[in-house]
């Protein structure tokens, strides 16, 4: 049953250069998509522009080696590793989600152009199996325990906001897919169109609603995170003030209280004590 490749039953169903066709479509739909939020958004002009600022501001040069070593870390740690996560639960669930959605895609155009009858290698059709599992596991995970966490999202699984459009499209493309390839072995008739359906339908909402979702921040968040590496590495980072030195008499008669807790706990908190969530939560 997972070794067998679910879009080629389908061809006795939908020709096979519209199958193609609709798959070269989502592609173009993407990357236009993508375009077109970059233009509304203006995120490509924000980030050259902040870029263009930090180099005004660097306090040294970052060369060539140091440069390719920071992509690297970037690559392995931002990237590979989602390791911007601090709460482990979250992370584990993005890296199933991400994973699983990158077997799945590249599965889906391997079974739909390179391998679009039943010839296909076993292990191609178990990968696109195992890739909507997996999405589903991180989705379904992060949707129902991790989001709706009172302390770290305060957001009930039933609230739905336009910026979910990526994560329930996502979802339901892997959820309908999976159902239907399982229904389609068996032979469940009528049943099997109705998932094949729902398949298409929210597969064509995941990839031609990218202006209106999530989906382009992917591609932003590799470069946001190495721009965010080379600031810091040039001394450029503009996320904080610049205080100056600490011990300058200027600054201790601006501020006197510095003295006292600097490297310590903050005013009016003693040794050990810890903040403590508001009521709320």
């Amino acid at each position: 049953m997972f070794t067998t490749n679910p879009f080629a039953d389908l061809v006795s169903i939908i020709p096979l250069n519209l199958i193609q066709g609709y798959v070269v479509l989502m592609a173009i739909l993407v990357v236009g998509g993508t375009i077109l939020d970059m233009i509304h958004k203006k995120s490509a002009q924000y980030f050259f522009e902040k870029g263009k600022k930090a180099k005004a501001d660097r306090e040294r040069d970052v060369g060539t080696g140091e440069a390719v070593g920071i992509a690297i870390s970037t690559v392995v740690v931002d990237v590979a590793t989602s390791g911007e996560f601090c709460n482990p639960k979250r992370r584990v669930s993005h890296l199933f989600t991400m994973y699983g959605f990158i077997l799945f895609l590249v599965s889906t155009i391997a079974l739909t152009f390179a391998y679009p009858n039943h010839s296909a290698p076993g292990i191609v059709s178990q990968l696109w199996h195992l890739g909507a599992a997996m999405v589903m596991f991180g989705g379904y995970w992060f949707w129902f325990f991790i989001r709706v966490d009172v302390a770290a999202e305060g957001v009930p699984f039933y609230r739905i906001v336009k910026a979910d459009m990526f994560i329930l499209s996502l979802l339901g493309t892997t959820t309908f897919g999976l159902v239907w390839s399982l229904l389609q072995a068996s032979g469940a008739g009528v049943w099997t169109t109705v998932f094949l359906g729902l398949f298409i339908i929210s597969a064509t909402v995941l990839f031609g609603g990218v202006m209106w979702s999530k989906f382009a921040h992917m591609f932003f968040k590799p470069a946001a995170a190495f721009q965010k590496r080379m600031l810091k590495a040039d001394g450029s980072n503009q996320n904080l003030p610049k205080l100056g030195d600490l011990s300058d008499p200027e600054l201790q008669k601006r501020f006197p209280d510095i003295p006292e807790y600097m490297g310590t706990n903050p005013p009016n908190m003693g040794p050990g004590i810890k903040r403590e969530a508001p009521s709320h939560y």
